[in-house]
């Protein structure tokens, strides 16, 4: 497929990695750094320039893109080259959008565009995921919601029972399959005769019961009930109104003054703070380290970093951080930090859904695109119908929908036509499976 990306930015660069391999890309932006970074590590066409300029989408080949996405860090920037790829080609357009003034108006069909991510509202759906299952690393919901596929640590210390026993004899929680095993950055395959190790990383696909079992397996915790949220920006307000949506209690700590009053005007149910959330004297009259679990998101790795580390000591069971640079991940890890979430990457795999096959409803990146799941449906014809689920190649199918229901297959269980299939492959075997399936 020809895709011309526009912005090659932290979102444009995860696009264009995930895109590089499998579709012909060309990439604008204005930095030429940027462009000749992208054109070193990836096998893609650049464009420097502007995508708000007709000549500079033209000199792309948009004329014969079959879709174009607009993901610079500027809204408006965005909208305007949606606008002109529609006035200049039949290419579907998705859109990125920093915050969510625009869902509305794209919901209603006030935005001629096929698609607008807002990067704040992904990243909120991520923390939303990842406190209904705290004890997981990584959290996705697929077959509107039936399925759940977490990525669990098994703990060195204090280890579960399942640890040290093969996988076929291990009392693993019910209605769920393990699709991968990460150890030492290998990835297993898992059969019945591997052995979980303390310090292995599980891809499981399971349901929302079974991710809670996960859960409570591997750390001890129970869905998160109240939440204190470090930062009132658009990311922090926007994680703040969800949770308050599902019914979480939440505190919002804002330094900055303008930002406090603006989150209480909008978020009334939430008890927001103008203070700094650095102060352990603040901390500590305010009880922060009963709350269940803190998110971070003030724009700030190093007062995330702090923050992070000080709602620890103070009591607070789970920490989240929303990155600003995602190479900063391992240092959060290795502080203790227990969750990171990278913006760019959650607005990206939702750009990157629009390149598949429309068999395919939905799309998660993990582990750093390690692997990729779909949910994809098996057509009458295809090559694996009434075929094993274990014989596709590079692949692990972790769930099946049959009948509007959610099974955890096991390796005998066959493909049949119509089954929606949530499969776990490694990147180089994605365009196959969805020939294929």
């Amino acid at each position: 497929m020809r895709v011309v990306v526009v912005g090659a930015g932290q979102v444009g660069h995860t696009v264009v990695k995930s895109l590089a391999e499998t579709h012909d890309c060309t990439v604008v932006d204005i930095d030429r750094a940027r462009l000749d970074a992208l054109a070193h590590a990836y096998d893609v066409r650049v464009t420097h320039g502007s995508g708000t300029r007709r000549e500079t989408l033209l000199d792309a080949g948009v004329a014969d893109a079959k879709l174009v996405l607009a993901c610079t860090s500027r809204d408006e920037v965005n909208l305007v080259t949606a606008m002109l790829a529609r006035k200049l080609s039949s290419a579907r357009t998705v859109v990125r959008a920093t915050g969510t003034d625009y869902l509305a108006a794209w919901h209603a069909g006030d935005l001629d565009v096929d698609l607008l991510v807002s990067t704040a509202f992904e990243t909120a759906r991520a923390v939303s995921r990842v406190l209904q299952v705290p004890g997981a690393r990584h959290v996705d919901f697929f077959a509107d919601g039936k399925v759940a596929v977490i990525g669990v640590h098994v703990p060195e210390t204090d280890p579960p029972p399942f640890a040290g026993r093969p996988l076929r004899e291990a009392d693993l929680p019910e209605a769920s399959r393990v699709v991968a095993v990460v150890r030492d950055g290998v990835t297993i395959g898992p059969s019945g005769d591997e052995t979980v190790r303390p310090g292995d990383l599980l891809v499981v696909m399971t349901s929302p019961a079974g991710a809670r079992a996960w859960s409570r397996a591997v750390s001890g915790a129970e869905p998160i009930a109240d939440v204190v949220v470090f930062g009132a920006g658009r990311v922090g307000t926007a994680i703040a109104r969800m949770l308050l949506d599902q019914g979480l209690v939440v505190r919002i700590v804002e330094h900055d003054a303008a930002r406090a009053e603006a989150a209480a005007a909008a978020l009334d149910r939430a008890r927001v703070y103008h203070a700094d959330g650095l102060d352990p004297e603040f901390l500590r009259g305010e009880r922060i380290g009963a709350a269940g679990a803190a998110v971070l998101a003030q724009g700030d790795d190093s007062r995330n970093l702090h923050a992070g580390v000080l709602a620890k000591l103070h009591g607070v069971g789970l920490t989240l951080t929303v990155l600003d640079d995602p190479a900063a991940a391992d240092v959060f890890e290795a502080a203790g930090v227990d969750v990171t979430v990278d913006p760019g990457d959650e607005t990206a795999e939702k750009m990157a859904r629009y390149t598949f096959d429309r068999r395919t409803r939905q799309l998660a990146m993990l582990e750093d695109d390690r692997f990729e799941v779909l949910d994809i449906t098996v057509r009458p014809g295809s090559r694996y119908a009434h075929r094993p689920v274990d014989t596709l190649p590079g692949a692990g199918v972790g769930a099946l929908v049959r009948d509007g229901e959610a099974v955890f297959p096991h390796g005998g269980e066959e493909l049949r036509p119509g089954d929606r299939v949530i499969v776990l492959a490694e990147p180089e075997h994605v365009v196959t499976l969805e020939r294929d399936l």
